[in-house]
């Protein structure tokens, strides 16, 4: 019963219990995975009372179900996410056009995080072939403002699994001057930071703490999100049961609903393109928690993350690219919008979605350059799912 109620989530118990007896039915176990107009017709073609009630119960879901806040992409550039040559404006426009125009003048998403600089060289403030000063040559003000012109908030990833062992070093040399240097930046870029840390067994969280408090004693949080550099973000596994204590300690310390350190937690995507059934499994694992982990995992506020899908990559052209009514941002919409929270937070639906990656994100695998662009894709589902753009403020509870 628990878990129907969670999967149904702001259907609520008492239309759970009404729908158990259908679902019984010869049915598809997969269906209270769907949107809810998705099992709201399986339910009315086994019985008319069953029907009547599911009528009911969705339409108070749509209308307490709370919408897609952030729905962004993660940007390599042409080459594989160093961005170590500031591009030519011409040919990025022509390899990104899709991400500031859907096709009708809108942008496909409203947030787009810069993929990746490396911690240690931005510590150590390193000058070479790829980057000036610590930071890599193409993230430069141009690309930042080819978005932010649009309405497209911009944010730059530190870190990657690449760079794991780069953030160990630059956290034990001097993790706050690292914060202050990241704070720095951002300051200088107009943009927001997000901490990809993908130490999976021994984690410095002493360090991040250390990182964390000097980049908001530079920038505070901010719950407006009016001050761009202000947004402070963190990426943890697909579900609980990788990268387990950074996971542990950044539920419990900073992504709180009463005293929020970091805006939010990306649920990065599994190894492979997952199922509807098991990219919600991963995500409700966020919303639940782990109690019986020794330290327990806590529950995580819908509110205070978004969950992931692969658009490229692949081997193949993905639908999540290119055929939204295909793809998984289309049949796990309706459980994202109204997950319920399960002893954090307060309102219902997880923040959004993330899609990696835009770009030429791996050496062998699809681009999202023309002719694979996702204006059928992502931006179809910008529009069907009334993304706002540029992202307002975040729910906070």
């Amino acid at each position: 019963m628990r878990t129907l109620t969670h999967r149904l989530g702001v259907w609520g118990a008492a239309a759970a219990v009404a729908l158990i007896p259908a679902l019984a039915a010869p049915a598809d176990a997969q269906a209270v995975l769907r949107p809810h107009s998705a099992v709201s017709a399986h339910i009315a073609g086994s019985a008319a009372t069953a029907a009547a009630a599911v009528t009911a119960v969705t339409a108070t879901a749509a209308a307490a179900s709370d919408p897609v806040q952030v729905y962004g992409a993660w940007l390599c550039g042409s080459d594989q996410c160093t961005w170590a040559a500031a591009p030519d404006m011409t040919m990025f426009d022509t390899q990104n056009h899709w991400l500031i125009d859907r096709g009708n003048g809108s942008p496909s998403v409203n947030l787009v995080v810069l993929s990746f600089a490396d911690p240690l060289k931005l510590l150590d403030g390193t000058t070479d072939a790829g980057d000036t000063n610590g930071v890599p040559n193409g993230m430069d003000a141009a690309v930042v403002n080819y978005f932010t012109s649009h309405g497209v908030r911009v944010m730059i990833s530190l870190g990657g699994v690449t760079y794991t062992a780069d953030w160990d070093s630059a956290l034990t040399q001097n993790a706050a001057l690292l914060g202050q240097k990241a704070a720095a930046l951002a300051t200088q870029l107009g943009v927001g930071v997000e901490i990809d840390y993908e130490n999976s067994t021994s984690p410095n969280l002493t360090g991040l703490q250390s990182f964390i408090s000097a980049y908001r004693a530079v920038h505070a949080y901010d719950a407006t999100g009016a001050d761009p550099t202000a947004r402070l973000t963190i990426d943890v596994a697909a579900g609980d049961r990788y990268l387990i204590a950074l996971d542990q300690y950044a539920t419990a310390n900073w992504l709180s609903t009463a005293n929020p350190v970091l805006d939010y937690a990306n649920a990065m995507v599994p190894s492979k393109q997952p199922s509807t059934s098991s990219a919600e499994s991963n995500w409700l694992e966020h919303v639940d928690g782990k109690p019986n982990y020794s330290p327990p995992i806590a529950p995580l506020a819908p509110a205070k993350f978004t969950g992931s899908v692969y658009v490229a990559g692949q081997s193949q052209v993905l639908p999540e690219c290119t055929t939204f009514a295909s793809s998984l941002q289309d049949s796990t919409s309706g459980w994202v919008q109204s997950v319920a929270p399960a002893g954090a937070g307060s309102t219902d639906g997880m923040l959004g979605y993330m899609f990696w990656a835009a770009g030429a994100p791996s050496s062998r695998g699809q681009t999202t350059f023309p002719p694979n662009s996702c204006e059928g894709g992502v931006g179809v589902g910008a529009t069907s799912l009334s993304v706002p753009v540029p992202m307002p403020a975040l729910r906070q509870n």
